[in-house]
């Protein structure tokens, strides 16, 4: 078996967890800092389904893992909102609530 996709498949359970709490977070409170929260948690969902695609040959058209690709930059965007929105939604909404 391939090893991208073993590390992809191990990556799915934390990153869909992270987007489906994340998404009943945002139901119930309808903040700013839950649909940051979800944005970032959809961003590092997106990385984890990008390397699902690369390793099963997916739409091989978009060149994934290729440097100055469609799906190298489609990874770099998804890490980069994940890694920016989820910790700046989690930390503003526990500063909200330790204000409160």
């Amino acid at each position: 078996m391939n090893v991208t996709l073993l590390k992809a498949i191990a990556a799915l359970a934390p990153a869909g967890m992270l987007l489906s709490g994340s998404a009943v977070m945002f139901v119930t409170t309808r903040t700013v800092y839950s649909l940051l929260q979800q944005l970032g948690a959809g961003g590092l969902a997106l990385v984890v389904l990008t390397h699902v695609s690369e390793a099963l040959h997916l739409l091989p058209w978009i060149g994934w893992g290729l440097e100055h690709s469609v799906g190298h930059y489609i990874d770099l965007c998804g890490a980069i909102l994940g890694l920016t929105l989820f910790p700046m939604g989690y930390l503003l909404q526990a500063l909200r609530q330790r204000r409160a």
